[in-house]
C-alpha cells in the first residue's frame, strides 16, 4: 500500500475517454459574436442544467483569465455567475463575451490571489482542530468554521486572525458538532472493526477491477469485506490521509469482479457517466451505507478541515448531511456525474451539519484510475444505468458501486430500475426502466417483465427469500429517497 501526495486536479476525465454531451462546448462560440447593440438577446444569461453550467464556467476560466474570481450555479434561475476582477482595462472586452457565452457576470472586490493569501494566513495562525475554511464564491470571500471544540483561547486566536485579514476577506461561523472523518462500524465494506461505505467502481491503471474510497478508511484496513466479518473482496493499493486528499484506491482481490460505474440508490441504480468538478450552488446527492441517500448543495470549493487526525486540503463543503458509516460513499448530479467522496464533517441527519468531500477527480489522476467497469464482463457503458442486482437467497446489499449479475448487457442509454432479489436471479433478468420513474413496489424474483423508459413500477412480485425493498422511493437521476429498509430474505442490510 502506498500513500501519495498528489497535486489538486484541474479538469474533468470522463467515463472511457467519452467526453460529456454538455450544452456548454456549443455556448462558448457564441462569445465570438457580433457585440453591438442589435445583438442584446444574446447577452442575456442563459437558462443551463448544472453540468452544462460546469462545462461553461471551466471555459470562461480560461477565456477571462487574471480577471475571472470564481464562479458558482444559482440553482433558482439555473444560471451560471461568474466573478470578475479589474475589469476597467479590459482591451477585449472579455466581460461581454462571457455574457454573450451564456453566464452572468458581476464583479468582485477579492481577487483569487488575495484569498489564496488569506488561505495561507489562516493555514500558519490558526490551524486548529476543529476548524475549517474553503472559498465562497457566493460571497467572494472565505468562509471560516469552528466547531464545537474550538473555545476559549482557540476561538479567540480563530477570530483575531479572522479579523486580521481584514472586514469583507472571511467570515466566520459555529457549527454545533464537532469534525470527525464520517467511519464506523454497516453495511457496505468492513475492515479492521470499521465499517464505511464504497464510493465509485473504477478500473485501476493496470486494468484491473476497483474501487474508490475514503483515504481515512484505506489506512485504517488494508483489506475490506462486503459484509462483517465476511472474507476479504478487496486489498487497499493506495491511500492518502491526511494531507493532500483523503481517498484510496481498493482493488478487488477478484480480477473477474464485474465493476460498472453506478451507484445503487435502493431500488435504482444511477448511471456513472463522467467525473467532474463540483460547482457552487449545484445540487448533488450522498449515497452512504448508514443514511442512505440525502441531497443538498456545494457551499466551497478547496476546503481545508482541521480533523484530530490531521489537517486534509483540497475538498468540497457542502450542507449534505451525513453519520458514522458513511464515510468513502459517493456524492453525484442527478445526471450521473461523480463528484466526490464522504470525507467527514460535523453534524447528523437529524439537524443537520456541514461535510466535506474528496473530489473524486482528483482521487483518479492521483491514483492512475478510469470510471468505468473494470474485470471480466464488463458492466454499464457510458450514459447507461446497469439493471438490477443479481442476488441470491439471503445475499447482502453490495453497497453503492455494487456488482451487476453475471450476463447483463443494458443498452446505451437505458436505465434498469429494479432490484432483484431471489435465489440466483441474473441482473437483467428483471425490470428495465427509465431515468426518472417511480419504482415503488418490489422487484423480487425471476421473470419480471419489461419496462418501457419512464414507466412506473408499482407492483409487488416477491420471490423465495426476498425481503421488503422499501414504500414510497422514488429511484432514477435525481432520486429522492423515501422509506429504505432491506429486511426478510436480504438478511444483512437495513437502510434507514
Amino acid at each position: 500500500m502506498s500513500h501519495k501526495r498528489i497535486p489538486k486536479r484541474k479538469a474533468a476525465i470522463a467515463v472511457g475517454g467519452v467526453a460529456a454531451l454538455g450544452a456548454a462546448a456549443l455556448l462558448l462560440p457564441n462569445a465570438n459574436a457580433s457585440q453591438d447593440g442589435n445583438n442584446a438577446a444574446a447577452a442575456a444569461p442563459r437558462t443551463l442544467k448544472a453540468s452544462d453550467a460546469s462545462d461553461l464556467a471551466s471555459q470562461l476560466e480560461k477565456l477571462l483569465g487574471d480577471a475571472f474570481a470564481g464562479s458558482y450555479y444559482d440553482d433558482g434561475q439555473k444560471q451560471l455567475v461568474v466573478n470578475v476582477v479589474d475589469v476597467s482595462g479590459d482591451d477585449n472586452n472579455v466581460v461581454v463575451q462571457a455574457k454573450k457565452a451564456g453566464a452572468q457576470v458581476r464583479q468582485v472586490e477579492n481577487s483569487p490571489a488575495e484569498l489564496k493569501a488569506a488561505s495561507q494566513t489562516l493555514k500558519a495562525k490558526a490551524t486548529i482542530p476543529g476548524t475549517s475554511w474553503a472559498v465562497d464564491p457566493k460571497t467572494n470571500k472565505i468562509l471560516v468554521t469552528a466547531d464545537s471544540t474550538v473555545t476559549g483561547g482557540k476561538w479567540d486566536r480563530l477570530e483575531s486572525t479572522v479579523n486580521s485579514l481584514g472586514a469583507n476577506m472571511a467570515t466566520i461561523k459555529k457549527s454545533a458538532g464537532t469534525f470527525k472523518p464520517f467511519v464506523s462500524g454497516g453495511d457496505a465494506i468492513f475492515g479492521g472493526g470499521a465499517r464505511c461505505s464504497l464510493g465509485f467502481n473504477v478500473t485501476a491503471g493496470d486494468g484491473s477491477p476497483a474501487f474508490l474510497t475514503a483515504g481515512h478508511c484505506g489506512v485504517a484496513a488494508e483489506q475490506w469485506s462486503d459484509s462483517e466479518n465476511g472474507q476479504p473482496i478487496g486489498t487497499v493499493d493506495q491511500a492518502v490521509f491526511p494531507g493532500e486528499g483523503d481517498f484510496a484506491l481498493v482493488k478487488y482481490d477478484d480480477a473477474a469482479t464485474q465493476a460498472p460505474s453506478e451507484v445503487n440508490v435502493g431500488q435504482q441504480k444511477v448511471a456513472i457517466t463522467e467525473a467532474a468538478e463540483a460547482t457552487v450552488g449545484t445540487e448533488v446527492f450522498r449515497m452512504g451505507s448508514t443514511t442512505g441517500l440525502s441531497n443538498g448543495q456545494v457551499l466551497g470549493l478547496d476546503a481545508t478541515v482541521n480533523y484530530p487526525e490531521g489537517t486534509v486540503t483540497g475538498l468540497i463543503q457542502t450542507n449534505v448531511c451525513a453519520e458514522p458509516g458513511d464515510s468513502g460513499g459517493s456524492l453525484f448530479t442527478q445526471d450521473g456525474q461523480a463528484i466526490g467522496l464522504t470525507s467527514g464533517g460535523s453534524g447528523d441527519c437529524t439537524v443537520g451539519g456541514e461535510t466535506f468531500f474528496q473530489p473524486v477527480t482528483t482521487a483518479l489522476e492521483a491514483t492512475g484510475a478510469t470510471l468505468g467497469a473494470g474485470g471480466a464482463g464488463g458492466g454499464a457503458g457510458a450514459g447507461q444505468e446497469a439493471g438490477g442486482q443479481g442476488d441470491g437467497a439471503g445475499a447482502g446489499d453490495q453497497g453503492a458501486g455494487q456488482e451487476a449479475g453475471a450476463g447483463q448487457d443494458a443498452g446505451a442509454g437505458q436505465e434498469a430500475g429494479g432490484e432483484q432479489a431471489g435465489q440466483g436471479n441474473g441482473a437483467g433478468a428483471g425490470e428495465e426502466a427509465g431515468a426518472g420513474q417511480e419504482a415503488g413496489g418490489e422487484q423480487a424474483g425471476q421473470g419480471a417483465g419489461d419496462k418501457n423508459a419512464g414507466q412506473e413500477a408499482g407492483g409487488q412480485d416477491n420471490g423465495a427469500g426476498a425481503g421488503d425493498q422499501g414504500a414510497g422511493q422514488e429511484a432514477g437521476a435525481g432520486a429522492e429517497n423515501g422509506q429504505n429498509d432491506q429486511n426478510g430474505g436480504d438478511g444483512q442490510n437495513d437502510k434507514h
